[in-house]
């Protein structure tokens, strides 16, 4: 377990980044709109951060299995 540590410390920091970024750049812009682009723009980034999310555990799933460079396969 212990040798995955350091591989699985890049994927988890970029997602962290992401989903912060996503939550200050639409919070921001969601202050700025008002009426109904205010909660389109209240999905969006939840959508983002979902993604994220989802995109983050199936990287350390890969990781965990061995599949570090899953380019090789193409």
């Amino acid at each position: 377990m212990k040798k995955y540590i350091k591989k699985l410390i890049a994927p988890v920091i970029v997602a962290v980044l992401l989903i912060i970024y996503f939550i200050v750049y639409f919070g921001f812009l969601i202050t700025l709109l008002n009426g109904f682009f205010k909660y389109i723009l209240g999905i969006v980034p939840l959508v983002f951060v979902v993604l994220t999310v989802y995109v983050c555990i199936e990287r350390i799933k890969e990781i965990r299995s061995g599949e570090e460079d899953d380019l090789s396969k193409y």
